[in-house]
């Protein structure tokens, strides 16, 4: 279990995002309470090479700013996950800062690590219900999460709903163990570095909404042929079972 009073951390992995930055750090609590604790709620954005004014906007919401000179996605989650770590914190969290994602439902979103029932949270946009997306990225999301099952199909397998989700915590034991393997994206690598590790994970039900300021740099082409190769990879890394793991679930703790 957690340190009675040990930190969340929500961080914003961000490049020029300054028409939304403030709004999204505006929208997080600055408590959870989870199991009758509270934990205070620090926020970081890692400002990944813009020059639109966003580190300096985060600021001045009382946010901490880490600057990096653009590495990409990948690099950028890796760096607030460590930065997390390093605090102490009882859960790290973190969602793209472009208004998709709904920070003030955090609290729903770290319950399971807070109280020990998971190590490893993902927010989905389709449990419990579709949600609305655009049909070319409802499309690359289905084929890519089922790719991402079909991975770890077996001894880890786990019911997978929403592998492309940019709402996601961990614990603080978690967030200190990972190695994003790709400085491009995270969200295939992450979940299968962590239960290659033996780290266990569930969803939980979120909201979203389509962004309505600028556009994913993201391409479905250029995803596949940049991510693959490092998600077979970070899958053939995994150790020989030792035992058989306990099952995975899905948990659906309340439909948003």
């Amino acid at each position: 279990m957690p340190v009675p009073g040990a930190p969340v951390v929500l961080f914003l992995p961000a490049r020029d995002e300054v028409a939304t930055v403030a709004d999204v750090l505006a929208r997080a609590p600055r408590t959870v309470t989870v199991a009758g604790r509270d934990h205070p709620v620090r926020t970081l954005v890692v400002d990944d090479g813009s020059v639109d004014g966003t580190g300096d906007a985060a600021r001045a919401c009382g946010a901490d700013v880490v600057r990096t000179p653009g590495l990409g996605l990948g690099a950028a989650v890796g760096i607030g996950l460590a930065w997390g770590a390093s605090q102490g914190a009882a859960a790290v969290a973190f969602c793209d800062a472009d208004l998709e994602y709904d920070p003030a439902e955090l609290e729903t979103l770290v319950a399971p690590v807070l109280t020990g029932a998971a190590d490893y949270v993902v927010g989905s946009r389709f449990l419990g219900g579709a949600r609305r997306m655009k049909p070319h990225r409802e499309l690359g999301n289905r084929f890519l999460t089922a790719l991402t099952s079909a991975s770890t199909a077996g001894r880890r397998g786990v019911p997978l709903t929403d592998g492309q989700s940019g709402y996601r915590a961990l614990s603080g034991e978690a967030a200190a163990a990972t190695v994003v393997a790709h400085d491009y994206n995270y969200a295939q690598v992450l979940t299968l570095d962590l239960l290659g590790r033996g780290f266990r994970y569930v969803e939980v039900p979120i909201t979203y909404a389509h962004r309505q300021v600028g556009r994913s740099f993201v391409r479905l082409p250029t995803y596949m042929r940049r991510v693959l190769p490092t998600m077979w990879r970070v899958r053939r890394a995994w150790p020989a079972p030792t035992a058989r793991p306990a099952p995975a679930s899905v948990v659906a703790t309340r439909r948003i």
